[in-house]
This record gives structure tokens, C-alpha cells and sequence, in this order.
């Protein structure tokens, strides 16, 4: 087909926004330039919350992921791009999910959104379908944009400087950045979408990865290969604030806490978030076996140290965006890979982060190449690194009850700790290969009812019994696999997987810390009152354009002196700073929380639209609140024990293991079910989990549209 393109006028950056946003119709090629509403603006902010509005305006109840009219929406927030600023590179990438089946985003850092924001944009909706393959080409610099026949070949790592050097032109590779999705996007449910940008430093592209809810999926069912972006940033990016001292002083002190703290708590700069290994392992948070297990001596194999020492290069400044000195952004420049079609050639691998090597452990492995191995190909074929590892660990326990045998699984021993095995499996699912492989790319809901007719129909079994026992470790909720945090001892990270709009992640409601390691959330009230509060400050950050690490896991040394240090208020008082440097505004922290709160509401209601939403919605799984098997309970039973004791308040003097665990089990749901009606009220919601009028008309959706969802959610229910 011939190229589409059109040219543009160039809006400039002025405290924060261009106020522009980039609409491509796939369908007719179309390519349209549009002011932002000033009404959307005030309402949403920017990045999540300017995705959720164009998802929810050109989507309807009936909108599949892969309908014409979905929409897959990318944006940044008024602080993308602030090299003043630490955390400052992330955007969101939204869309109508193909696991959740509603709205679900995904944060992701590097250059391309600054540099999308430079050239002039503060969103991009992409709709429509192409019937061959495209990419999107976004030239700030000559004012022109462009839909391209895509090359015959996969987007691939081993090939991104190829496509940094055929845009750049006389530019540098640093002026040229682009999202795509690879060939396991296009095969799976779970494919991720690649940021991928070049540093200077290490002299080579990198990846990050907005990996959750099958995003990449999105944009390869559109035909949509990639989009570039290319602007000349040689004199430097700035957002234009209007006072430019006060950001400074902001940035400054963030950078200098970063600089006292992190080194002697997370130690981020030089481990990365592998370091998480080391914080999660001895407090029984650290997933294996399908989050059976939460600790294991053999998690000193991979510790956070062993990668600072023998597979993480030091070079920082190692941020993914300049002015980021929290420098998180590990990398292995030299590996040489072990399997698969690129098996003999010698990679760099981008992280791996805290998430993906967990999902490994949590198959049973602690092998640092095979984690290396395994990162660098879900990276390759774009796929969800959680995903693919919950869904393969709920195939291994499967197996490992007897409930699959290896008829089932075309001859693959599912045995826990076997490298070859998931690495085989990872790259049968990439590729689509029929039978188990193919029907595992779609994710554990889908799988759960898949084995279930399988083994039904093999054994002559009701295919309800298997699924009422598949359901106990199935670790998906929503539609979602979920993230890598044992929560069996942690009401509160329970609550904030459940009550979460897009499903078990941890960027919503990450609780784990502060409940279970730090103890700073003792009792019920505090941990009902956590689950209004962080959410709302979480989703703060991704409507704004921010990174949460410099906040959540670099403590300013004066929170403790603070009525709730878990807070962090002293870091604060420099993102409001941030704030109002850059926008010229007085706003306050109970400001932001309004701001963040109608982006929530909006997620609520598009989850109501799509016939989900309601109490129903928000259950998780027994083995997200308790010992389901034997095996499990066994492993900590004197805590167990001590915690039906005084906690509970259940004399297991007398008791046997069996009886012990059905109390503690029970127990255990009564509380979520307790927890899960204070979390409700605290939020302005009925029962049932629908917002309640007096919530709507005071977050500014008093609109008939806004009410009509409510009340036909009230109806159903």
C-alpha cells in the first residue's frame, strides 16, 4: 500500500503540555492532529488518565481487544521528560485487554515519550486495523508523520540498531526511540510492548517493557508493528516550567536523598531491583513452586549481590532517562544464549528486574543464566515476563498433582527446576505451536478451563470438580496472572491485589513492605485505610509521568519522625514542588489525590461498562490467602500455629494438622471478605463494589452516561 503521511506544525512544550494529541486510523489510514480538550485535561491530568479517557470515549461494551474500534492509547504526563527530575522517562500504553477483557495499562520508561512529547505530542491514539503489517514514523524534526509498510522481518533486539540508524539520519542514535511488539505478541494474550531507545553509555539499544495485560498483543492484532520517533534533542529536553528555580530546587533534593539512602537500604543504583531477592526471600515473600513456597536457601544463588558482582556492568549515570540518578536500569552487556534460534550468539540482556527473576524462581529455578536465558527471549518475542512464568508454573503444579501427565503436555517433563523445560515451552509459545503450548499463550483463566475438558473428557470426570481444584492455585484474578509476592501472611497486599482496577499488579497497591517486612501497617484499620490512600498516590504517578521507586523505596531519613512514615510526606513536599514549579500552581497533596481519584473512578466505571467491576470481580484465589495443600501448611506450621493462636484467637491445642489448616483457611477468607466491605466504604462504594451516587456527583461524573453504567451495573448485580 502507498505511504500515508502528513504534515504538521510543531507545538511546543509550555509548563508541562503541548496540549496535542496524534490519532491514526489503521482502518483508512488516516492521520489527525488535535487539541486536547481543556475539559479532559482538568479531569485527567495526563498519561494513564488521558489513556483511560480516549480508551473509554471510542470503546464501547461490546469492544473486544481485538475489534476495529479499540483503542491502544500511549501518553506521557505534564513531568515525562523533566531532566530536572529523577524518575521523569515513564508513559502508559492503554487498551481494552485481551486477558481482562476491560481496560488495562501499563508503565514503561526510556526516551521514546519524551522524545513523542518534543516532537509535539502529549497522546497518541492509535484505532482501526491494517490488513498488512505497518509502522508509524513521527518526524519532529522535518514536522512530518507517516504510516510505512513494515519490513518483511520480525522487530527484533539483535535488529533495533538497524532501525535507530535508518531514522536518526544526521542526527544521533539518542534522537531516535520506538515502541514495537514482537513475533510471541502476535502469538500469545500476554504480549508485552518493547520501549527501546539507545544509550549513549553502553553504546547500544536498550528495552524496557510495558509488559502487563497483553498490550503488544493490542498492536500486533492491529497490524501495527511499531511506532519511531525521531527529534533532535541536541540542545537538551525541557517541559518549560514556569518557575524553573523551584523545579531545581525539587530536583535537587530528591537526587540528594537518592545519593544518602539508596546505597545503604535497596542499593537499586548497583543491583537493580534483583535486590528485591535479597528484602523478599527471608520474610517468606519470594514465589516457588507456584507461590507454594516463599523461602529458599538456594535464593543465595541469586541474590542481588551475586548480580551487582558478576553480571551488572557499573556504569552509571544507568538511569532509563537522563537526570534519573537512582540508576536502576541494570543490564548483562555479555551473554551467550544456550537455546532457542538464536542458541550460540552472545547478547546483551537489559535487567533482569526483581519481577522476571522471580518468575523464574517461582518455577522452581535459581540459576542465573537460566534467568538471563529467559529474560532475554521474553524480551525477543514480546511477552509478558510475569505472564508467561505464572502460567507455566500453574502448568508445573498441574503436573505435579497428576492432574496433567505427559500425554497431555506432547511428552514434556513439567518437573520444577528443569531450565530446558520452561525454555523449551517459552519458545513452543512464541512460535503458536499447537496444543499445550498454543493454549497456555492464552493465559491461566483460559488454561484453567482448557485442562479441565481435557482431563474430563480423558478420565470421564466433571469438568467442575477439576476446575473447583484447579481454582485453588490458579494465580490469576481478573483475567490477570499475577505478580511475583507471596501474600498468604499479608492481608493487606491481598487486598491490594484484589481491590486492583486492572487486576493482581503490584504498580496499583504494593503493600508487601510495608505490612508484612516493616510491620508499619499493625492492624485492620491501617491496613483498610492503606488501600484507599497508595492506590490513589500510586496512580498518581503513572497519570503524571513519573516513576514511583524515588518515592516508594527511597525513604527520606526524616519520614520516621512523621505520624505515618510509610507515607514518605518529606518526599513529597518535592513532587509538589515538581508540581507547582512546573505548572505555576499552589496545588496540594490532597489536590493530587482528587486528581488521581477521578482517573480511578473512570477505570471503575469502564470495568462496570464491560459487565465486570462488582464484588464478584475483586475475589482471588485461596492460594493468595492461604495454605491450600498440606505440603504448604507443613513448611511453616509453628507460625501458622502462633497465628490461629493470637491472632485468630483459635485454641489448637488438641488440633490436627488437617483440622488446623481448614480453621486457618477459613479464617483467612473471612477476613478478606471483612476487609473487602471496609476497603468499599472507605472508597465511596455500595456492597456489591459500585461506586455510590454522592462518590460520582463529587468527582465531577454527574453526567447521564456516568449514571446510566451505575445503575445498570445496580441491576445486575
Amino acid at each position: 500500500m502507498p505511504t500515508q503521511s502528513i504534515d504538521y506544525s510543531k507545538a511546543t512544550v509550555e509548563r508541562g503540555y503541548t496540549d496535542r494529541l496524534l490519532r491514526v486510523d489503521l482502518n483508512s489510514r488516516k492521520i489527525v492532529v488535535e487539541k486536547i480538550p481543556d475539559e479532559m485535561r482538568s479531569m485527567f491530568v495526563g498519561g494513564r488518565g488521558y489513556c483511560l479517557k480516549l480508551v473509554y470515549d471510542g470503546t464501547h461494551s461490546e469492544t473486544t481487544y481485538d475489534s476495529p474500534e479499540n483503542v491502544l492509547a500511549l501518553a506521557g504526563g505534564p513531568f515525562c521528560g523533566e531532566s530536572g527530575f529523577a524518575g521523569t522517562g515513564k508513559f502508559i500504553v492503554g487498551s481494552i485487554s485481551p486477558l481482562t477483557r476491560t481496560f488495562c495499562d501499563s508503565n514503561v520508561g526510556g526516551y521514546f515519550f519524551p522524545l513523542v512529547k518534543q516532537a509535539g505530542f502529549d497522546a497518541i491514539a492509535i484505532t482501526g486495523k491494517s490488513a498488512k503489517d505497518v509502522m508509524v514514523i513521527i518526524d519532529g524534526d522535518r514536522g512530518k508523520i507517516e504510516i510505512v509498510d513494515a519490513p518483511e522481518t520480525e522487530f527484533s533486539l539483535l535488529e533495533a540498531e538497524k532501525v535507530i540508524d535508518q531514522y536518526k539520519g544526521e542526527g544521533t542514535p539518542a534522537g531516535v526511540a520506538f515502541v514495537c511488539a514482537g513475533r510471541g505478541a502476535r502469538e500469545t494474550l500476554f504480549g508485552c510492548v518493547n520501549s527501546i531507545y539507545y544509550d549513549v553509555r553502553r553504546k547500544r539499544c536498550r528495552a524496557k517493557q510495558a509488559g502487563r495485560g497483553g498490550l503488544g498483543t493490542v498492536m500486533r492484532t492491529k497490524g501495527l508493528r511499531g511506532i519511531v520517533v525521531k527529534c533532535d534533542i541536541s540542545a537538551g529536553i525541557s517541559n518549560r516550567p514556569a518557575d524553573r528555580e523551584q523545579l531545581r530546587d525539587a530536583g535537587k533534593k530528591i537526587r540528594s536523598v537518592i545519593r544518602e539512602v539508596d546505597p545503604n537500604s535497596m542499593s537499586l543504583g548497583t543491583q537493580g531491583t534483583t535486590s528485591l531477592i535479597d528484602m523478599m526471600n527471608p520474610h517468606h515473600l519470594l514465589p516457588i513452586n507456584n507461590y507454594q513456597y516463599g523461602s529458599d536457601e538456594r535464593a543465595k544463588d541469586v541474590s542481588g549481590k551475586i548480580f551487582e558482582n558478576r553480571v551488572f556492568e557499573q556504569r552509571k549515570p544507568d538511569g532509563c532517562f537522563a537526570g534519573c540518578n537512582l540508576a536502576c536500569t541494570k543490564g548483562c552487556e555479555q551473554y551467550t544464549l544456550k537455546s532457542g534460534p538464536h542458541a550460540g550468539k552472545t547478547v546483551a540482556v537489559d535487567g533482569p528486574e526483581y519481577e522476571t527473576a522471580a518468575a523464574v524462581t517461582n518455577l522452581g529455578i535459581f540459576d542465573i543464566d537460566g534467568m538471563l536465558e529467559y529474560a532475554w527471549y521474553c524480551d525477543e518475542y514480546g511477552l509478558d515476563t510475569i505472564s508467561a512464568g505464572v502460567v507455566m508454573s500453574f502448568l508445573f503444579e498441574a503436573y505435579e498433582r497428576h492432574i496433567l501427565t505427559p500425554e497431555d503436555t506432547g511428552g514434556l517433563k513439567l518437573e520444577w527446576g528443569r531450565v530446558d523445560t520452561v525454555l523449551e515451552l517459552l519458545h513452543r509459545m512464541a512460535s503458536g505451536e499447537k496444543g499445550l503450548a498454543k493454549e497456555a499463550g492464552k493465559g491461566v483463566r483460559q488454561m484453567k478451563h482448557y485442562i479441565a475438558s481435557l482431563v474430563a473428557s480423558r478420565n470421564g470426570q466433571l469438568s467442575g470438580e477439576i476446575m473447583a481444584e484447579l481454582e485453588l492455585f490458579a494465580m490469576e484474578s481478573k483475567g490477570l496472572e499475577f505478580s511475583m509476592y507471596i501474600t498468604k501472611e499479608s492481608l493487606a497486599q491481598q487486598g491490594g491485589y484484589g481491590f486492583a482496577l486492572k487486576g493482581p499488579q503490584h504498580d496499583e497497591a504494593w503493600l508487601i513492605a510495608l505490612d508484612q517486612i516493616k510491620k508499619e501497617l499493625p492492624t485492620f484499620e491501617k491496613k483498610a485505610s492503606a488501600l484507599k490512600w497508595f492506590p490513589l498516590f500510586r496512580t498518581w504517578f503513572n497519570i503524571v509521568g513519573l516513576c514511583k521507586l524515588p518515592w516508594i523505596d527511597v525513604r527520606h531519613p526524616e519520614a520516621k519522625n512523621t505520624e505515618d512514615p510509610a507515607k514518605n510526606l518529606p518526599t513529597i513536599e518535592y513532587y509538589l514542588g515538581l508540581v507547582n514549579g512546573t505548572l505555576g500552581t499552589q496545588k496540594t497533596l490532597d489536590d493530587l489525590l482528587a486528581e488521581s481519584e477521578r482517573s480511578y473512578l473512570l477505570h471503575k466505571l469502564i470495568n462496570l461498562r464491560q459487565g465486570l467491576g462488582t464484588r464478584e470481580h475483586d475475589v482471588i484465589p485461596l492460594r493468595a490467602k492461604a495454605p491450600v495443600y498440606m505440603n504448604e501448611f507443613l513448611s511453616r506450621k509453628a507460625y501458622y500455629q502462633q497465628y490461629l493462636a493470637d491472632v485468630a484467637g483459635i485454641q489448637v491445642n488438641g488440633m490436627g494438622d488437617d483440622e488446623m489448616l481448614t480453621a486457618l483457611q477459613k479464617y483467612r477468607n473471612g477476613q478478606y471478605e471483612k476487609l473487602t466491605d471496609v476497603v468499599y466504604q472507605e472508597k465511596g462504594y455500595d456492597p456489591n463494589g459500585i461506586p455510590r451516587d454522592e462518590t460520582l456527583v463529587r468527582l465531577g461524573f454527574n453526567k447521564d452516561e456516568y449514571l446510566n453504567i451505575v445503575q445498570a451495573a445496580r441491576e445486575r448485580v
